[in-house]
């Protein structure tokens, strides 16, 4: 009877487009031996090989945390690069078990049979322009051409946009960021639209990116987050406390440097954190150094946006919304208790 209901609730979910996950994510990664998560198809500070072939980046680093605490090595991963319109059939058909690239949080996409571990990146929607273009802001672009990625929610928002602004514009739709890129230093469009984070990148790779500027205006709020599948809690639960414990981490200032002496710390919070005191990890179907080894072999959440985003990188992104809320930013973790 109990698998007949089972097969019925499934059925269900079919029946209301809502992908199940199969179930034990957490097991099947462990069999496996290796996390695998989907990636930028190269996206500066975010997820690009580097000139070795290694992975590298700011979503990146957060799988490597995510494969140390559940297997125990962060470099057990492997990266698949995904277009915007191919991520959530990848991550829906189980090629990947978690999609932490570029992806907004929205209802629809919730609904849809995802769910949103963590929003890893607030951001939003601006303009890049040619310095010899003119134009100081995104209202000046009145009947612009403006190339935009499919599949993502920025085409939404850009007719939302211009439409309140009572203003026109030609779209220019490209399938993927190289295309846009391409597009867009070609001549093909006056400006490229897209989240702010990933023009500063797209722009490193241009072949003058001093010639180009990024526009001031925000035009929507682009919570970047971690997804996974709908169906699977454990997973769900794990690859969110992951992140927190990141956030956590760069709070009670533990580093990848002291997090061996910090293990010694009297602090609560801390004990907590590293498996001193409790059995938070146990909880999550993990070991007690869940959060000792993400940190020890990955860092915190400030180390990882510094090194790949910040002050220590190329980009020299600010953090801004991106700041721990102790500094007037939203990066903000429940508590491990």
């Amino acid at each position: 009877m109990k698998k007949q209901l089972s097969m019925a609730m499934a059925g269900a979910f079919v029946a209301l487009g809502v992908s199940v996950a199969s179930a034990g994510t957490l097991d099947t990664v462990k069999q496996r031996g290796q996390l695998i998560c989907g990636s930028n198809a190269g996206l500066a500070g975010f997820g690009i090989p580097n000139e070795q072939g290694k992975w590298a980046g700011f979503d990146v680093d957060y799988c490597r945390a995510l494969a140390a605490a559940v297997l125990g090595d962060a470099e057990k991963t492997k990266y698949v690069p995904l277009s915007a319109k191919d991520r959530f059939t990848a991550l829906q058909s189980s090629e990947i078990d978690v999609l932490p690239r570029n992806t907004t949080w929205t209802l629809t996409r919730e609904t849809g049979g995802f769910l949103f571990a963590a929003t890893n990146y607030y951001d939003g929607q601006a303009f890049m322009v040619k310095k010899s273009l003119g134009v100081n802001s995104a209202k000046d672009l009145d009947g612009a051409t403006i190339c935009v990625q499919q599949g993502t929610t920025q085409e939404l928002n850009l007719s939302d946009y211009f439409r309140t602004l009572g203003k026109k514009y030609q779209i220019l739709t490209v399938a993927t960021i190289g295309e846009a890129q391409n597009a867009y230093e070609g001549g093909r469009c006056d400006a490229f639209t897209s989240d702010a984070s990933q023009l500063y990148g797209v722009r490193l790779a241009l072949k003058a990116p001093e010639e180009h500027v990024v526009l001031p205006e925000i035009i929507s709020k682009e919570p970047l987050a971690i997804a996974v599948r709908q169906g699977d809690d454990q997973w769900f639960n794990i690859a969110k406390w992951v992140y927190y414990a990141l956030v956590q981490a760069e709070e009670s200032g533990v580093t990848q440097a002291n997090v061996d002496e910090m293990l010694k710390s009297d602090k609560p919070d801390i004990k907590r954190l590293l498996g001193t005191e409790g059995d938070f990890g146990k909880q999550l179907g993990l070991d007690n150094q869940w959060a000792y080894r993400a940190i020890k072999q990955v860092g915190n959440y400030g180390e990882i946006f510094d090194r790949n985003l910040g002050s220590q990188s190329k980009l020299k992104i600010e953090r801004g919304l991106n700041a721990l809320w102790t500094n007037k930013g939203l990066q903000y973790a429940p508590p491990i208790r």
